[in-house]
């Protein structure tokens, strides 16, 4: 009989958003290579807003609403949505290899992570169920939300489980119409997520929380649990030199849109993987796009996979967006949850089609 796969249990205790971010990049890459073993991480957060990896900060929060309240704003490593955080809510992350699960397909592994968590969730007291593509709901309200990250062969998985959540707080941080910020919307939002003390009458202690999870995942992959105080010391070198890195102002709001005289042509498409969000700069003379924006709540990897297709689209001739796209992706290994690249054709040639039907008009007369 094959001896049990070991799985080291942290709880690194409340921080600052960067040094979290710090951790995430320290325990993916350590584990890559292999200076980690395979790790279930819990994790709690001071007042902070984070952004995914492939959004622009001030599209999607309330940058002075954040200052004014004293919280944090943060850029993530992963992919995903904007989200707030503070002390109500609990963070668990687990960094394996696509070997321990079995599989590399991020569908079923989310899958398979998801349905283990909701599993945790259920031995608290309440029916938790996984639903597609990375959310768990209790009763059809979301309690918990998740994502994930490649490194070479290593995977972070992260979710989020309510424990006391205040919504109006959340929705005042998202940078979202003014109408949904009134009492009616803010009561709906309430009626769409819940959390555990709500549920159970009161918030269940962190311990029992942590100890339900890790059980659950234990079961999950058939794992023995081993508790550690604190990183490795290579770990700790890792993780200063991270938070070097991401706790500056360069790394939270790196995502900008392009710079330019010409006017920018914007676009959104909602698809299976995501929000998607884009803005063509447009020499409408000679109709060549001079410079594409991508940004979306979606999942990829490699996570610079944005910053190449972009640059691949400079000077690009509208005729041949199509043809360069494609060959683009021909020639490029990514792997995307629920994604393909026709949703990014889709949403350039939505930006596209949102010029003024006269200049389009003079552009082909001209071209002709």
């Amino acid at each position: 009989m094959s001896e049990k796969i070991s799985l080291r249990v942290l709880d690194t205790g409340l921080r600052r958003a960067a040094e979290n971010m710090a951790l995430n990049r320290t325990l993916l890459e350590c584990h890559q290579a292999g200076d980690s073993p395979h790790t279930l991480r819990f994790l709690r957060f001071e007042p902070c807003a984070l952004v995914g990896f492939h959004q622009n900060v001030e599209q999607e929060l309330r940058v002075d609403h954040c200052r004014t309240e004293g919280i944090d704003i943060q850029r993530r490593i992963t992919g995903g949505g904007a989200i707030y955080f503070d002390p109500g809510q609990i963070g668990w992350e687990l960094y394996l290899d696509r070997r321990f699960l079995g599989t590399a397909d991020m569908g079923e592994i989310a899958r398979r992570i998801c349905e283990a968590a909701a599993d945790g969730i259920r031995r608290l007291g309440v029916d938790a169920r996984y639903r597609p593509r990375n959310d768990i709901e209790v009763d059809g309200r979301k309690i918990s939300g998740t994502g994930g990250a490649f490194d070479g062969n290593s995977i972070m998985y992260q979710g989020t489980l309510l424990i006391d959540f205040d919504v109006e707080r959340m929705l005042r941080v998202l940078r979202i119409p003014a109408e949904k910020l009134s009492d009616k919307a803010i009561a709906s939002a309430r009626e769409r997520v819940t959390n555990l003390r709500e549920l159970l009458g009161e918030p269940p202690p962190l311990a029992r929380v942590q100890s339900a999870l890790a059980e659950a995942f234990a079961e999950a992959f058939q794992v023995d649990l081993v508790p550690e105080d604190d990183l490795n010391p290579r770990e700790q070198t890792h993780f200063a030199q991270a938070l070097v890195e991401i706790d500056s102002e360069d790394w939270v709001y790196q995502r900008h849109r392009p710079a330019g005289g010409m006017p920018l042509l914007e676009a959104v498409h909602r698809c299976p993987g995501g929000l998607m969000r884009a803005g063509v700069m447009l020499d409408e003379a000679r109709d060549i796009i001079r410079q594409v924006w991508i940004t979306g709540d979606f999942f990829m990897n490699p996570r610079r996979m944005l910053v190449d297709l972009e640059a691949s689209l400079k000077e690009t001739p509208v005729a041949e967006l199509e043809t360069n796209i494609h060959r683009f992706f021909d020639a490029y290994r990514v792997e995307m949850l629920m994604l393909s690249r026709e949703d990014f054709l889709q949403v350039l040639r939505k930006a596209l089609d949102s010029r003024d039907p006269a200049s389009t008009r003079a552009g082909t007369h001209a071209a002709g």
